[in-house]
């Protein structure tokens, strides 16, 4: 049974840094792509970066590029997301979610992760960047 577990959200001040995890569970989280998404209140829920399968290609919406950075522990079978430069756009609750599939889907307008057709989504951890 695939099971996604997030962590490590919380409050933060403008201009700081946390750092995301995702434990999986009854799946092997190299073998396929896997994301991270953010939904904040009142809106759609967001691709916000994504590594695939295939090369470990990594990919990331504009409003997050060269702030944050989606690794994976392989021995861990967890995945990251770095967040620094944090601002209050980035206020959300983060999720991470797979499909079980090698590639990740891309919203070929902006670049960023598509967040519809995943099969496998964690619980979510709040982000909240406040002073």
């Amino acid at each position: 049974q695939v099971q996604l577990v997030e962590s490590g959200g919380g409050l933060v001040e403008p201009g700081g840094s946390l750092r995301l995890s995702c434990a999986g569970t009854g799946f092997t989280m190299r073998s396929y792509a896997i994301g991270w998404f953010r939904q904040a209140p009142g809106k759609e829920r967001e691709g916000v970066s994504c590594i695939s399968r295939r090369d470990g290609s990594t990919y990331y919406a504009d409003s997050v590029k060269g702030r944050f950075a989606i690794t994976r522990d392989h021995a861990k079978n967890t995945l990251y997301l770095q967040m620094n430069s944090l601002n209050s756009g980035d206020t959300a609750v983060y999720y991470c979610a797979t499909d079980l599939g090698s590639g990740c889907k891309i919203l070929q307008a902006t670049g960023a992760p598509d967040p519809k057709g995943y099969d496998y989504w964690g619980q979510g951890t709040q982000v909240t960047v406040s002073s």
